[in-house]
């Protein structure tokens, strides 16, 4: 009997041993975790998106406190938070600057196809390793949904072959910007409607055959906008947000006193103004079923 139980207090006395020292080791030795790292968690939004550049909400507050980051890198928090984390730390924070949103620069849903895939690839990082994807204009959105997959806010969907962005859901991570291979989807002022819906940087006719929207570099927004707020570079119109007053002389205004009258405003229809699209297809209207006859 005493064979048994020996091993059996042993085991026991040593777990119990053990379990005691680790508790006091654990006491004596614990790390004090800053309140203010808890406060921090507490003013972020919780998207735990990464544009901040840190892992999740809990790793930018732990940044802050302990290293020192910058206090205003939250973007789904924009000026409010980075106000409140401000108040936390104890430090003014540069809340200056206008709310971004994402907004895709293409009208690719007027773009055709010229291959389709037999297999299973449905991603467009995949596609685009195809011959610059599988669209006409080598700088179209794909629309296979690599940023809708990536948005925590729901904020993109792909309608007829093209992504589009909410922006009333948009919380300006940047998330969807680093996953399109295709670059057409960049963070711009929300206070800025008027927008270039292109990214082809092809020269005017090659632009114009891969794509009947595209902008084709004639430089008539530029001479047309009262402001000179556009460019022209590498054949694709450039709009300054510091000084475009979204006048939209560029889309479809009259040309100012001593231009050519045939400035009428962007020929191909690649910049747009009062930037809204649907998300999602409209459902069709129900019939109304017929009166009865008397």
């Amino acid at each position: 009997m005493n064979e048994i139980l020996s091993p059996v207090f042993i085991l026991g006395g040593s777990g119990l041993f053990i379990g005691v020292f680790l508790a006091y080791a654990a006491r004596k030795f614990e790390v004090q975790k800053d309140p203010r790292i808890d406060q921090i968690v507490g003013v972020l939004p919780g998207a735990n998106c990464g544009s901040c550049g840190f892992p999740g909400c809990s790793g930018y507050a732990t940044a802050i406190v302990e290293s020192g980051a910058p206090l205003n890198s939250c973007t789904p928090g924009g000026a409010a938070a980075a106000g409140k984390i401000g108040e936390i730390m104890g430090a003014a924070v540069d809340v200056s600057g206008p709310k971004k949103t994402a907004r895709v620069l293409c009208q690719g849903h007027k773009v055709e196809k010229k291959y389709d895939f037999t297999g299973t690839i449905n991603t467009c990082a995949d596609v685009a390793q195809y011959a610059g994807g599988d669209k006409t204009c080598r700088f179209a959105c794909l629309g296979y949904g690599d940023c809708a997959a990536v948005c925590p806010a729901d904020a993109i969907h792909v309608v007829d072959g093209v992504a589009f962005v909410d922006e009333t859901k948009c919380i300006s991570c940047g998330l969807c910007v680093k996953a399109c291979p295709k670059a057409v989807i960049a963070l711009t002022p929300a206070d800025k409607k008027v927008t270039v819906t292109c990214s082809s940087k092809d020269p005017g006719a090659v632009a114009r055959k891969a794509c009947p929207t595209a902008c084709i570099g004639c430089g008539i927004c530029a001479k047309i906008c009262p402001k000179q707020a556009i460019t022209v570079e590498n054949n694709l119109a450039k709009i300054d947000p510091e000084k475009c007053v979204n006048c939209g002389m560029c889309v479809n205004g009259k040309p100012a006193v001593g231009e050519n009258p045939a400035l009428k405003g962007c020929p191909t229809g690649a910049i747009v103004n009062n930037f809204k699209r649907p998300v999602k297809p409209a459902a069709a209207a129900p019939q109304s079923a017929a009166a009865p006859t008397a």
